[in-house]
């Protein structure tokens, strides 16, 4: 009885659901799952309020409490490094452990269910919880890109896009079950994505990159259902901001949001049975061939033992002369390694002679005792050279496999950083700060969501048209993706100023703008860095990359938008005392927690022409990698993971025929 030892050649006998759960399009569609709920950073703007207000911290506490949350989001090093070592299903358990303990201790420090934590214990708190995101995305999306290594861009620009998503996602559902709580929506981030996360984990595994005719189709498809779900929360977020919506409004939203999430498994089963159905085709056409060539082989591997055992025997009575032969190559090895030696001996001993004949007794004696210490330094220092010089001399071209070491030294990754520090750290101080900005400026609690939800859309749109539309442009025209990125960066000027420069409903457009260009960066970064230094190395690469983001938020939120704003406040509430003076019974500007409240558009209009400044100069930075890597971008960077029917089926006719 025979049987094949490949895994596609079971279709014929049908499609069975262990084929379809072990398929590459079905972990596609368990990542979806698993992003949608990994995005809970983008909604601070929503729950920053209710930790002002029950703990009672000021302007730039909240700031310094956003610095920590975007250094845990951001700083994947150690999930990068885990990666490398251990399976993507225990990277996925410990970002689940993290974001279950992080974001419960935070809510039960709202909540008072806890004494007051220190500041420093809250910093820690939301820091481990959002350090589980890159625990989540390195295990998923690194997988991700592995197993579908063409069409990059695409690949990373709807898998971010699911991230940026995620932040309007969790509004419904946060609205649907705990109302209008802000506290509710901290527990909501704590419990869902890990167990969400538990549940899929052992779907995300490498597997096998496979020729699929339908590969663009099916992430067509997966497109358009989430452009599908991003017009439904857009208008959802619409009629709650223009509508009374009751309690069971609020809740059918809810069902209808996670509806259209789950229909992301329709895609996933029929694309896999179609790739199956593809893999059947092309075995049962290459059947014939196989069973011909496999009768000879198995009559070559016999006649081959044979031959082989007539060798032995030849091989056992020659047997001295081998020996023999061993010998003599062993004797001219140690003669040359003696020679060598003796060669380094000769030179030692001759300038050893040298200095004693210069000098004379003690010294010479001396000298003689320390010559074998001294020698020791130049041979380390020319070993020393001499790895420098190799490490120099293997150093990797642009899109082949770089280490970790020559990555790190590379001019475009130190360019690239720069541009991700002033870039993203701008566009994510106007994020983390909305709703502070709509505060100031009048707005109510209801358009505040609404800009958070807006940002979180668009944010999914950046993502989703920055990978396409680049992977388009650079197949096409062979535009190169970097300058995609600098156009980006210039475009999130405009965003900045329109906060700088308010006017009724600018707050709106500001949100589109910012959320747009914050989320384009990301897909863009990512698709770049894979392509300039290689796979081998990506989980770990890519969060180097992601560490410049919570750099620029320190300088830029925490250093500059809250003691820019926390300035104007005071000088607002001096103001207000000495025209009102001390003991008149009109109160300064202050919030429910009794911290002063900046009013107007004053509060931030510092903070955002120099937010402006710096967008430019990081889209100045970021267009000298596209003069540098103008020529790389010219050629076909994916002509080494093009993958042909005719390959595989070389492979599968290699394969030989086991007997049971």
């Amino acid at each position: 009885m025979e049987r094949r030892v490949d895994g596609p050649s079971s279709a014929r006998r049908g499609f069975h659901l262990m084929q379809i759960l072990r398929g590459r399009w079905l972990m596609a569609t368990v990542s979806f799952y698993i992003l949608f709920c990994s995005g809970a950073t983008y909604i601070f703007g929503i729950y920053s309020g209710a930790i002002k207000t029950a703990l009672q911290y000021n302007q730039q506490t909240i700031d310094t409490m956003s610095f920590f949350k975007d250094l845990g989001a951001n700083v994947g090093i150690i999930a990068g490094l885990l990666n490398e070592i251990f399976p993507s299903w225990f990277i996925l358990v410990v970002g689940a452990a993290m974001n279950l303990f992080g974001y419960l201790m935070l809510w039960l420090a709202v909540t008072h269910r806890i004494r007051r934590p220190p500041l420093w214990q809250m910093n820690l708190f939301i820091c481990v919880g959002a350090n589980s995101q890159t625990f989540a995305n390195t295990g998923v999306l690194v997988t991700f890109v592995k197993n579908f290594p063409q069409g990059r861009g695409e690949v990373l620009g709807i898998i971010k896009g699911c991230v940026g998503l995620s932040g309007a996602i969790f509004t419904q559902i946060y609205y649907a079950i705990y109302g209008n709580d802000s506290r509710g929506v901290i527990l909501l981030i704590g419990w869902m994505p890990s167990l969400v996360t538990l549940l899929f984990m052992y779907f995300i595994r490498p597997i096998t990159p496979a020729y699929d005719s339908h590969e663009r189709k099916n992430f067509y498809h997966f497109l358009y259902l989430a452009l599908f779900l991003a017009c439904f929360l857009m208008l959802a977020i619409l009629m709650e901001n223009q509508l009374h919506i009751t309690s069971a409004g609020y809740k059918a939203f809810g069902a209808i949001t996670i509806l259209l999430v789950i229909l992301n498994v329709i895609i996933g089963v029929r694309a896999e049975t179609s790739f199956l159905a593809q893999v059947e085709g092309r075995s049962s056409s290459s059947n014939e061939p196989m069973k011909t060539v496999t009768a000879p082989k198995m009559v070559n591997l016999e006649s081959l033992n044979s031959m082989n055992g007539e060798a032995s025997k030849e091989n056992g009575l020659n047997n001295s002369e081998p020996g023999q032969r061993h010998r003599s190559q062993d004797n001219r090895n140690s003669g040359t390694v003696n020679f060598e030696h003796g060669l380094r001996q000769t030179k030692f001993s001759d300038s050893a002679s040298t200095a004693q004949l210069e000098m004379g007794g003690d010294e010479a004696v001396q000298l003689s005792k320390q010559a074998p210490a001294n020698t020791i330094s130049p041979f380390a220092n020319a070993r020393l050279i001499r790895r420098l010089h190799l490490f120099y001399k293997t150093w990797p071209k642009r899109g082949d496999d770089s280490t970790i070491p020559h990555a790190l030294l590379s001019i475009d990754m130190w360019i690239l950083f720069i541009s991700i520090t002033c870039g993203v750290g701008a566009t994510l101080t106007a994020i983390d700060n909305m709703g502070q900005i709509g505060e100031s400026l009048g707005y109510s609690t209801v358009s505040i969501n609404t800009c958070v939800s807006l940002i979180s859309i668009w944010n999914f749109l950046g993502r989703v048209i920055a990978g396409f539309l680049s992977e388009i442009l650079l197949r096409r025209y062979r535009l190169p993706r970097t300058l995609m990125l600098t156009i980006v960066l210039a475009l999130a000027c405009v965003g900045h100023l329109l906060i700088a420069f308010p006017a009724p409903g600018t707050l709106y457009v500001a949100s589109i703008m910012g959320g747009m260009c914050f989320g384009a960066q990301w897909p863009l970064i990512s698709a770049i860095i894979s392509e300039l230094f290689g796979l081998k190395y990506y989980a770990t690469l890519f969060n180097v990359g992601s560490a410049a983001s919570p750099l620029g938020t320190y300088f830029l939120n925490v250093r500059v938008a809250g003691h820019l704003y926390d300035r104007e406040a005071s000088r607002q509430h001096s103001a207000l005392l000495l025209t009102t003076g001390s003991g008149s019974a009109a109160s300064p500007p202050t919030s429910t927690a009794g911290e002063l409240k900046c009013m107007g558009h004053e509060c931030f209009k510092r903070t955002f022409v120099i937010m402006a400044v710096v967008s430019l100069f990081a889209s100045f930075v970021s267009s000298i990698l596209v003069f540098r890597t103008r020529k790389f971008y010219s050629q076909d960077i994916y002509s080494k993971f093009n993958v042909r029917p005719s390959q595989q089926d070389d492979e599968q006719k290699s394969v030989p025929l086991t007997t049971i």
